[in-house]
């Protein structure tokens, strides 16, 4: 059964079960002021990039203590898990494999699938196990749960290209000690709210949310997509042409020239930290800097089929529709209208 975050599948939530305030009000999302970068620096920054374009906002903070045995359903909204107590079993709807995470882990859905937490069980077999000791059985679960507001997930190819779930395991190391910090200070949040406690929890969520991406794409076990990208010395510099002029007619050999690679070694390094060829990424970053015009401007579907780097109207219309399932000028429609 599925329940939204701050209740329980099986039963009403009590105050035992959640600390602090289970719900802050809606704030600003993430200013590009507040990352404290030029406009110049910006430009280079796809990470930022990201989150100016799907509007990713913290949202509210709960403290979870629930039974012993237990299961609960969270929706489909992005999602962030720090495991302060016992061992739980984590598993996103439609995914046959289960994850086990500890006392600890850190675990983010930056793509806000829908998932599933529950015991591992264990309890209930230390209890019938011959002359098992009750000091023996595992700890009661319990972690902090966040959830983030992603405005428009449709927008941007980034998002989705990301991996269901992230899981930092132990939260140790120096690239990871800001974590600590930040989970300090969403607990003083929650458990003696003031004026402004509402927007200091979201902010904190969204510090946490970069610092987990970043973590995860610097370290080996990345799955390659545009974030490992934009970490490799290289390639990073041929995403960050790309996105500053989506519009240009790139080839392959201006792409390799700017990251001082041959044409063969650019073309085997980016399909490797990337996931798909510099052709087929370029397309993606096109149509989601289409996506951006259709809904903020009034310019005719042929200007911007121009902008974005498309020949004719008819060839971008046709890569759209590919894309998004319907053809712009409807797509446009249907936007304005919500």
């Amino acid at each position: 059964m599925t329940a939204p975050p701050g209740n329980f599948a099986d039963r009403p939530a009590t105050s035992a079960d959640l600390l602090g305030p289970q719900e802050v009000a809606d704030p600003p999302a993430l200013e590009d002021a507040a990352l404290g970068l030029d406009a110049d620096s910006q430009s280079h920054d796809l990470l930022s990039e990201l989150l100016r374009r799907v509007r990713l906002s913290g949202e509210r903070i709960v403290a979870y203590a629930p039974p012993r045995t237990f299961s609960i359903g969270f929706a489909d909204v992005g999602s962030l898990h720090i495991i302060e107590e016992g061992e739980l079993m984590l598993r996103v709807d439609g995914e046959p494999h289960v994850e086990h995470v500890s006392r600890g882990d850190v675990v983010l859905l930056p793509r806000g699938d829908p998932h599933q937490i529950s015991d591992t069980g264990k309890r209930a077999q230390a209890t019938v196990s011959a002359g098992a000791a009750e000091n023996d059985a595992p700890a009661p679960a319990r972690w902090l749960c966040g959830t983030f507001t992603i405005g428009d997930p449709r927008a941007s190819h980034l998002l989705g290209s990301l991996p269901a779930m992230i899981i930092l395991r132990g939260a140790h190391g120096p690239a990871l000690e800001g974590l600590e910090v930040a989970r300090r200070m969403l607990l003083l949040e929650m458990q003696s709210p003031s004026q402004g406690s509402a927007v200091m929890v979201a902010r904190i969520l969204d510090l946490i949310f970069i610092q987990i991406l970043r973590a995860w794409a610097a370290g080996r076990d990345a799955e390659p997509s545009w974030l490992p990208g934009a970490f490799d010395p290289q390639i990073g510099r041929a995403l960050s042409v790309i996105h500053r002029d989506p519009g240009h007619d790139w080839t392959v050999e201006e792409l390799a020239r700017a990251c001082n690679l041959s044409r063969s070694a650019f073309a085997a390094r980016f399909v490797g930290r990337v996931g798909m060829p510099p052709a087929a990424y370029l397309a993606h970053v096109r149509l989601d800097a289409a996506t951006d015009l259709l809904r903020d401007t009034s310019l005719p579907i042929t200007t911007i089929a121009q902008r974005v780097g498309y020949t004719s109207e008819a060839a971008f219309s046709r890569a759209f529709k590919n894309r998004y399932g319907t053809p712009p000028a409807r797509w446009r429609r249907d936007i304005q209208g919500r």
